[in-house]
């Protein structure tokens, strides 16, 4: 897979409502469910179940379970290394989990999914890029 099949494929979502723990191209997702679509159409099977999950999950329990399954299954990169096809995961608030999840397109640009809207190409304003937490790469990701 190369940076441009996986910005493609992403793109692809673009306009896919947003439903809780979903993970349908044009039917619903969330961004938990964009990152896993991705997977699948790349690489196969997901690696590992997702438990249910509330919207308040990282409010609640406090782990950093988006960012440990990352970790598991992507490579870990720097944030000021993350390009096209990169994973970005953001926190809402200082000492929260990292709870929200997207792809990077072009420098500048990420598509995510957002309660409340459908997935959507936003830029990585000063607002988004003060709240990124951690960046991955797919395994395997070519050029």
């Amino acid at each position: 897979m190369t940076r441009d099949e996986l910005v493609a494929e992403a793109r692809c979502w673009l306009g896919t409502p947003y439903r809780h723990q979903a993970s349908l191209k044009g039917v619903g997702c969330d961004c938990a469910g964009l990152i896993r679509g991705l997977w699948r159409a790349f690489l196969g099977p997901e690696p590992e179940p997702l438990p249910p999950y509330s919207p308040e999950w990282a409010e609640v329990g406090g782990a950093e379970l988006m960012a440990g399954a990352a970790g598991r299954h992507l490579l870990a990169i720097p944030l000021d290394e993350a390009g096209p096809g990169d994973v970005l995961l953001f926190r809402w608030r200082d000492g929260l989990p990292a709870k929200h999840a997207g792809i990077v397109t072009v420098p500048g640009r990420f598509i995510h999914a957002q309660e409340g809207a459908v997935v959507a190409e936003v830029p990585l304003g000063r607002w988004w890029q003060s709240h990124a937490a951690a960046a991955f790469r797919f395994p395997g990701l070519d050029g």
